[in-house]
């Protein structure tokens, strides 16, 4: 019966792009018209068959952690593409899409976020091991999108030039106090620092960032200039010139946007400019994927546009400048990708074969979904007067305007 069920719901979903599926019993199906995208993969026992049937999102990301979803790993990424394409196309079952509703009205209620549960949360992913993160981030360990003006760029020039972007926004002065909220493993603070000489304060719930952060401030001999704290941002009374936040309200949570933004409010000088950095949909606003939910991010939650304009707007700060960055975090992923696998003999002196399957398949599932849905970055720059940000984005390039005279001269 469950081996029908699945049959039946491929070939509604599949009418772009060809599956090739071998099923427990040895039989090889195909699915679609072909043309584009091919994807391949093996059944290896029954149980998969209901599973995929009844709950395909996690299920297809627990058969393949498990082994019971087989398909050679330089072709994941075609198969998880081929799928998250058809999907979007909308030819999931009805009480498919009407639990991926019924998920979407619960998001307040599944992610409430309380200080406790957001440190648990992202202790959950960040301090598994930071010589995990080592082996597939760039030097700087920078987790979050790059900025690949230049598509030719490494994963390290790409990730100094997010920065330099970010800074350039910020239009830090001197002297000036920026708080760093999820500052992860102390790379924008330092070099904000370091570069343009600012007083950070960078706030963490991960024991293992903070570890990180303050042993690579005072190997840099800029202890004096960035203070590392195990803090919810939510706890910070203090007024700040900057706020800068990279890659961290993917974790508030559906309900916490305007708490959030009302607290970057109440933080932010008068006079000051904060710069929001967040994975977002340009799209109506869903549910967190359920083996997202589970095994990578518990808590997280990926806000539309209109979501974070929303909670924005009830703030007394302008939206000086919204930027959305698309086609760059797919790179990233990639690059990222690349460098896991590369990796795989260390990576497997630390972990088993279940989490390798489990970690490669979150990296493609990321890649794929920024490739094929509308899903990309924004970067939010907030502030109190109208004035305080330039009225256009020339300033943000001036630099390179220069470089080209002086090149073209």
């Amino acid at each position: 019966m469950w081996d029908t069920i699945l049959h039946r719901m491929l070939q509604r979903l599949i009418v772009t792009g060809r599956l090739r599926l071998e099923w427990p019993d040895g039989s090889t199906r195909d699915y679609g018209p072909g043309g584009g995208l091919l994807g391949e993969a093996k059944l290896t026992e029954p149980s998969i068959v209901r599973e995929l049937v009844v709950r395909p999102v996690l299920a297809l990301g627990e058969g393949y952690t498990d082994g019971r979803i087989e398909t050679p790993p330089h072709k994941l990424y075609d198969f998880v593409a081929l799928l998250i394409r058809n999907q979007q196309l909308g030819h999931m079952p009805g009480w498919f899409e009407a639990a991926q509703k019924l998920r979407g009205w619960l998001r307040g209620v599944e992610q409430r976020n309380n200080p406790l549960r957001s440190q648990k949360n992202v202790q959950h992913h960040y301090d598994i091991s930071d010589e995990l993160y080592a082996l597939f981030l760039d030097e700087d360990m920078q987790y979050s999108c790059a900025y690949f003006a230049d598509r030719d760029a490494t994963l390290e020039q790409a990730q100094s030039a997010k920065k330099a972007h970010i800074a350039r926004k910020l239009r830090i002065e001197p002297g000036q106090r920026v708080l760093d909220i999820g500052c992860g493993w102390g790379g924008m603070a330092l070099t904000l620092a370091r570069d343009f000489g600012a007083q950070v304060i960078g706030v963490t719930l991960s024991e293992n960032q903070l570890a990180t952060a303050r042993r690579r401030a005072e190997e840099a001999g800029l202890a004096d200039k960035c203070e590392f704290r195990l803090m919810d941002y939510r706890l910070l009374e203090e007024r700040f010139d900057r706020i800068v936040s990279v890659g961290m309200l993917e974790h508030v949570g559906y309900p916490h946007l305007r708490e959030y933004f009302d607290k970057v409010d109440s933080l932010l000088s008068e006079d000051g400019i904060a710069l929001i950095h967040t994975i977002g949909h340009v799209a109506p606003p869903g549910p967190t994927s359920a083996w997202i939910d589970k095994y990578i991010f518990p808590g997280g939650y990926v806000p539309s546009l209109s979501e974070v304009s929303a909670a924005v707007e009830r703030t007394n700060m302008w939206a000086a400048d919204v930027e959305v960055l698309r086609g760059h975090y797919g790179p990233t992923l990639n690059h990222w990708r690349q460098r896991f696998e590369a990796a795989l003999p260390k990576v497997r002196e630390m972990y088993d074969d279940n989490f390798v399957r489990m970690w490669r398949f979150y990296l493609v599932v990321c890649e794929a979904a920024f490739e094929e849905t509308f899903q990309g970055v924004f970067q939010m720059q907030l502030s109190h007067k109208q004035y305080a940000v330039p009225v256009s984005r020339d300033y943000l390039y001036e630099d390179d305007d220069h470089r080209m005279m002086h090149a073209a001269q």
